[in-house]
């Protein structure tokens, strides 16, 4: 039976269909037929609303076994590890990665809707690999957010990739590799 991986996309007009399929296509290719992924169509995605997408973060949660390696790119990334946070899933994730998440609170963005966090240590488990990518050449959300999830987050991987963008230039080659390193 195929790894499961749940990949939660970023906000913006046609960022399922036009931007971050070409993440989950890239990641599908570098890892093969051994690992399935689930790319659900978030809500509202031009105009996205924490609670809207955390319920929907909590029903793929429902679908998932121990081991399942959960993915979020951007604002996917965010909503995922505050859902995390508050709302514990039943089974045992394999590990949590986080592409160019913006960090809500002090040394990142400010957001009335996500309550900003400055230790996330207590609400992860010991132990769960945690790995937060981020492009030197992002545009969108800043180099600086990585730190601010480094002081929230003491034992993530932090994973700086010089020269690539927000989108990681489309290539989760990088990723792939960890995710299989993990399995072993």
């Amino acid at each position: 039976m195929p790894i499961q991986i749940l990949f939660i996309q970023g906000a913006g007009e046609t960022t399922h269909d036009k931007w971050d399929n070409k993440l989950v296509d890239s990641l599908a290719r570098e890892l093969g037929e051994a690992y399935a992924i689930n790319y659900p169509r978030m809500p509202d995605e031009a105009d996205p609303h924490y609670q809207a997408w955390k319920a929907v973060v909590i029903a793929e949660f429902q679908t998932l076994e121990d081991g399942a390696i959960l993915i979020g790119h951007s604002f996917g990334g965010t909503v995922l590890v505050h859902t995390l946070a508050e709302d514990w899933p039943a089974f045992d994730p394999g590990a949590v990665i986080l592409i160019a998440p913006p960090f809500m609170g002090a040394g990142g963005w400010e957001s009335e809707e996500i309550a900003g966090r400055d230790d996330f240590s207590e609400s992860l488990p010991e132990g769960l690999p945690v790995l937060i990518y981020h492009g030197s050449e992002d545009d969108t959300v800043p180099f600086a957010h990585i730190e601010a999830y480094a002081r929230a987050i003491p034992d993530a991987v932090l994973c700086s990739l010089p020269g690539r963008d927000h989108q990681l230039d489309n290539d989760l080659a990088d990723v792939a590799k960890d995710i299989r390193s993990l399995a072993v």
